[in-house]
């Protein structure tokens, strides 16, 4: 049956609204694109959904999630004592979460096992990410000593199902006793070991990397996307490297920010001088080229799974405009996860991944606190 959904404003691309648009949905893909009184022949027997004064636009994406986590304070050790049944019904939970929040692409980058429990938003996962010995997150299960445990780890994480590869190329903060965030843990041939491992299988790599020499050999051995990409050389020390970014982008190597709605309380604790630092590498990468995509490692504490919006205020705050951040978060999200033939805007030929919104996200980035419809690949939610 076909769904006919109409509104004030329709945004196939962020850049090209729509007034007085309509979207015409048959089988889970998206069938026509245009304004109202032209869409609406083609449809067939359909259910009309009109939504005045709403705007609609492709559904969002959330490239750095981890399910396995609640969000707490007490997230690690709520986790360490879980077992499987568990941690899939609260992956469930969270997953529904992120779809009622307008998410209609999740990229889950670290678990124990490759897990993809029922239906929601679309989820691509990486199952245990690579790490060292003891190393960062070695408790997922994913510590590797040599170029053959490499290779084993990503054949059986491939073997399971895993969309992508993840590796944990620094230190991170969450492990106890492992390298410190501007560390790294892989040299430059292990990290070229696993990428070229990955595309074997015909997967990507995604790099967890906080280090700046941790960024240039992720660069340099072709991963697809980098996380968090703060360019850290000490505590409080970073090394942005214009070469690096350039290199970046001349690979079409995507960077996710990897901040959550908590970047406000961060920003209070660091100073505005430091935040300017930290943050404002998100601009200075834009300038160099390289694309952005939307994440928020939701799971860590206070990483929620439901404000998506909180996360993409930031970029508001580092001076985007809602145009760039909308694009960020839908076809540029899909351009750096290889989904530009699949979903990020409203085109015919593309899953029906909807969001409805009650006002315009064009002059008012809230508006996409109000969702009124989402659809995953055609399923209303």
């Amino acid at each position: 049956m076909d769904t006919l959904i109409t509104a004030d404003r329709v945004l196939p691309r962020p850049n090209t609204p729509l007034e007085h648009g309509a979207v015409l949905v048959r089988d889970g893909e998206i069938v026509a694109v245009g304004r109202r009184d032209e869409v609406a022949p083609l449809a067939l027997d359909p259910v009309t959904r009109d939504f005045p004064g709403a705007t609609v636009l492709a559904g969002l994406f959330n490239v750095h999630v981890h399910l396995s986590f609640d969000a707490s304070r007490e997230m690690l050790p709520n986790f360490l004592a879980a077992d499987e049944p568990t941690l899939a019904d609260g992956a469930r939970d969270r997953l529904e979460q992120l779809v009622r929040s307008g998410v209609t692409t999740v990229r889950d980058l670290g678990g124990r096992t490759v897990s993809k429990p029922g239906a929601g938003p679309r989820l691509l996962a990486s199952g245990p990410p690579l790490t060292v010995p003891e190393g960062h997150c070695h408790f997922f299960g994913g510590a590797v000593s040599g170029d053959s445990e490499i290779r084993a780890l990503v054949d059986a994480n491939a073997a399971a199902g895993a969309d992508v590869i993840k590796v944990m190329a620094s230190g991170g903060q969450i492990t106890e006793g492992g390298a410190d965030m501007w560390e790294s843990q892989f040299d430059a041939a292990a990290l070229r070991v696993i990428v070229e491992q990955a595309a074997r299988h015909g997967l990507p790599v995604a790099a967890h990397a906080h280090g700046a020499d941790a960024i240039e050999d992720c660069t340099n051995a072709g991963v697809a996307t980098i996380e968090h990409c703060t360019f850290m050389t000490g505590p409080g020390q970073t090394d942005l490297r214009p070469d690096v970014a350039r290199r970046m982008a001349a690979a079409d190597i995507s960077a996710c920010s990897t901040s959550s709605r908590n970047w406000r309380m961060m920003a209070e604790r660091m100073g505005e001088e430091r935040a300017a630092i930290v943050y404002g590498r998100l601009p200075w990468l834009e300038e160099h080229g390289v694309r952005l995509i939307a994440g928020t490692d939701a799971g860590l504490p206070g990483s929620v799974f439901d404000d998506p919006v909180g996360a993409l205020e930031l970029y508001e705050w580092l001076g985007f405009s809602r145009r760039r951040i909308l694009e960020i978060s839908t076809e540029d999200s899909a351009k750096g996860l290889g989904l530009a033939g699949v979903t990020g805007r409203l085109e015919p030929g593309l899953a029906a991944d909807v969001l409805v919104v009650d006002g315009d996200p064009l002059a008012e980035l809230d508006a996409l606190r109000h969702p009124l419809l989402v659809m995953a690949e055609g399923r209303v939610v």
